[in-house]
């Protein structure tokens, strides 16, 4: 199944309250609970005025229509090709 990483453009992301944070979490696991189980939630990255998430999806589209009714921006939807890290270099 394919993974995706998103970025999400949310001015002042990095100053959201642990309870902010709580908040947007429920609402996004209430519409992945919506769309059923072909699309999983990894994790997210909050930095200064974005956030970046790793969903695994059979497609883009399913994608982009969790963040249209979760009311989440989608800025940027691109799908992972090839996964590097340190052990790559080996």
């Amino acid at each position: 199944m394919p993974k995706y990483v998103i970025e999400r453009e949310i001015p002042g992301a990095g100053k959201l309250t642990p309870q902010d944070l709580k908040s947007i979490s429920q609402k996004s696991c209430s519409v992945l609970n919506k769309l059923g189980p072909q699309i999983q939630w990894v994790q997210s990255y909050v930095t200064g005025d974005k956030v970046y998430c790793i969903y695994i999806a059979p497609n883009k589209e399913l994608v982009l229509e969790h963040a249209r009714q979760g009311g989440f921006p989608a800025n940027v939807v691109a799908e992972v090709k090839t996964l590097i890290d340190p052990t790559t270099a080996e």
